[in-house]
């Protein structure tokens, strides 16, 4: 069986872990201060490596709706002028950062499956003047974005959300143009999970079901047409409840970030 057959071979009823990820992130947007398996806010993004003072220059209320698991800016370089896709954009903060870096001739393109992110991200965006921002309504395994368009795709915490990991992984290397990066952070395991847990969409919507295998992870990328240049974990990211604790400690549930190219 191909690595991507072997991907795609996944119980879990994708439909319900639709309704269950956008429910749990439209919950992120609008009540960022609940309950949730994992951390938010800026309290995190600066744990992680974020730059407090390129926080500081843009919108509070998008940092405090931030559920991602790791840093990645600097693995991207983004430089002034390029084009960025952040796939599954949330509400808005990398998104923003990105604007900061691309500067006003460049442009961000956000793309989200959940109505209340956009919307939040896109009123941030207006009235703090980010007009090289955009965001889009669509899902990350079909980004509606000309082949070759994009200089950097970026996405924080959302790639283990998807079902068909490889798809995503292809679709990012299509819109890339030749020599194009690839700068996320995401969930893996050092362990396959078990059907028990892979099949849970629940435990899917809190970025834990979904997690794949380090090894079947980088082998999904470099399939895709993509080279791993750097890989890095980030043992500061931590989940808040005792199930997320307990699965991470079983089967080596962590964060990483990492920086690839296409061929």
């Amino acid at each position: 069986m191909t690595v991507t057959a072997k991907l795609q071979a996944t119980g879990v009823d994708r439909q319900e872990l639709e309704a269950r990820v956008k429910a749990m992130y439209r919950d992120v947007a609008e009540a960022p201060q609940g309950a949730f398996h994992f951390e938010m806010g800026r309290a995190l993004a600066e744990r992680l490596g974020y730059d407090p003072g390129a926080l500081d220059r843009i919108p509070a209320a998008a940092i405090d709706s931030f559920a991602g698991v790791g840093h990645f800016l600097d693995l991207a370089a983004i430089q002034p002028g390029e084009t960025v896709l952040d796939l599954g954009s949330g509400s808005g903060m990398d998104s923003l950062l990105a604007a900061l870096a691309v500067g006003s001739g460049g442009q961000v393109l956000g793309l989200d499956m959940t109505v209340a992110q956009r919307e939040k991200a896109e009123r941030l965006a207006r009235e703090a003047g980010f007009d090289q921002v955009t965001f889009h309504a669509g899902y990350i395994e079909s980004p509606p974005f000309a082949d070759g368009s994009i200089d950097v795709v970026i996405s924080n915490g959302v790639v283990n959300l998807s079902a068909d990991k490889p798809r995503v992984f292809a679709e990012a290397s299509r819109v890339l143009r030749p020599g194009g990066r690839l700068a996320l952070a995401d969930i893996v395991t050092e362990r396959a999970l078990p059907e028990s847990v892979s099949c849970n969409a629940t435990l899917w919507a809190a970025c834990i079901g979904g997690a794949l295998q380090q090894d079947a992870y980088r082998a999904a990328i470099e399939a895709a047409g993509l080279d791993i240049e750097t890989w890095r974990e980030h043992p500061e990211y931590r989940f808040l409840t005792d199930s997320a604790q307990g699965a991470s400690a079983t089967y080596g549930v962590k964060s990483i970030s990492l920086l690839a190219i296409k061929r």
